[in-house]
């Protein structure tokens, strides 16, 4: 089958990419290349900060570099094999460049301030930093949708009256205002289809790819939509804020102890050395592995939550149903991954766990 094989691929490359990802930082740090491009850095500015910027750019750009075939062919050859892009080679690395801008744009001052709580607080670096990215975290979201997005796609208001007002009336019953409903040129780069609910306060946005709108009937963006609002409704929103924000200071803190008593491991005896610093991102990538699994463990429930609430709201089992097997086939979701797979890496409930679940209940 097309789709479990086009998955099979994108996860066995992603778990490669990984693997190779924290091999490869340990290579560098092992072989003193890490301490080579610091040293050599110093040669030719005097000021940490922009030693800390080229160190980050030039390591950047040769993983970069390093990854390119691997990347090309998960993002552009694979989706073009499966017949899944709508892409040109030129839209798609011009795609990555502003994506890189972008990343640089908020990365490079956040990694600068990193750098000044390292130096500043010494071995109670974790709980500034945790402070500062909660407060980061809270103007990305407000941003992003009037911001960010509008560098990648372009969007405008929804034409169709009479989807707007069927939204309009869930958005009532959850009790939630926002200015219009919009829609953006998700085809320009893909033939997958997708709704979002972006935003925080008044930048708060509900998003139609227009994949979606072409290719859907009011009734299944209805049942779409109204699955968005039940992550609303029971508060889900709210809850990951929660959770993220005590997992944020509680990893960071598991950071700053792991990394400090790390350090002689590789060599190096102070934390604020800058070729030192790869050893938070293999830290961070174990710690994420354990963090995974129990994260999608929660965010599937939440699905669940999200879909039942989707039903009731809109009395349309048979349609959301309908529409769940239709945006899987039209993505090309794997309709019934391994146990293990979906475990540990899917955020949402396979498909026909999904399906047998919504049919179980009782309207």
């Amino acid at each position: 089958m097309d789709s479990k094989k086009y998955n099979n691929i994108k996860l066995g490359f992603g778990i490669a990419q990984s693997i190779l990802t924290f091999i490869l930082i340990i290579f560098f740090l092992l072989t003193g290349l890490s301490e080579k491009l610091e040293i050599y850095g110093k040669t030719l500015f005097e000021s940490k900060h922009l030693i800390l910027i080229f160190y980050v750019i030039i390591s950047g750009a040769a993983f970069s570099i390093l990854f390119f075939p691997i990347n090309f062919y998960t993002d552009f050859l694979l989706e073009h094999k499966y017949k899944l892009s709508n892409q040109t080679f030129f839209a798609w690395i011009w795609e990555n460049v502003k994506a890189t801008l972008v990343v640089g744009v908020i990365g490079i001052p956040l990694l600068l301030i990193f750098y000044f709580v390292l130096e500043s607080y010494q071995e109670m670096w974790w709980l500034p930093f945790a402070i500062l990215l909660f407060f980061v975290s809270v103007i990305l979201a407000k941003i992003v949708p009037i911001i960010i997005l509008p560098i990648f796609y372009k969007i405008t208001p929804i034409e169709d009256d009479d989807l707007r007002n069927r939204i309009f009336k869930l958005l009532q019953n959850v009790n939630l205002k926002v200015e219009n409903i919009f829609k953006f040129n998700m085809s320009k780069n893909t033939k997958k289809a997708n709704a979002a609910f972006t935003g925080l306060g008044k930048t708060k946005k509900i998003l139609l790819g227009d994949t979606l709108t072409n290719e859907f009937s009011n009734d299944e963006i209805e049942t779409v939509i109204a699955h968005e609002l039940g992550h609303y409704k029971h508060k889900h929103i709210v809850k990951n804020i929660i959770i993220g924000t005590i997992s944020s200071f509680l990893t960071l803190y598991l950071l700053s102890v792991l990394y400090s008593n790390s350090l002689s491991w590789f060599g190096f005896n102070n934390i604020t050395q800058i070729a030192a610093l790869p050893i938070l991102s293999l830290w961070g990538m174990l710690i994420g592995l354990i963090q995974t699994p129990l994260t999608n463990l929660l965010s599937r429930k939440y699905e669940h939550e999200a879909d039942e609430y989707a039903i009731r709201s809109t009395n349309k089992k048979d349609v959301f149903i309908k529409t769940l097997d239709k945006l899987t086939e039209q993505n090309l979701g794997d309709k019934e991954p391994h146990p293990f797979v979906e475990w540990f890496f899917y955020s949402h409930p396979s498909i026909k766990k999904r399906i047998a679940f919504i049919e179980s209940i009782k309207l």
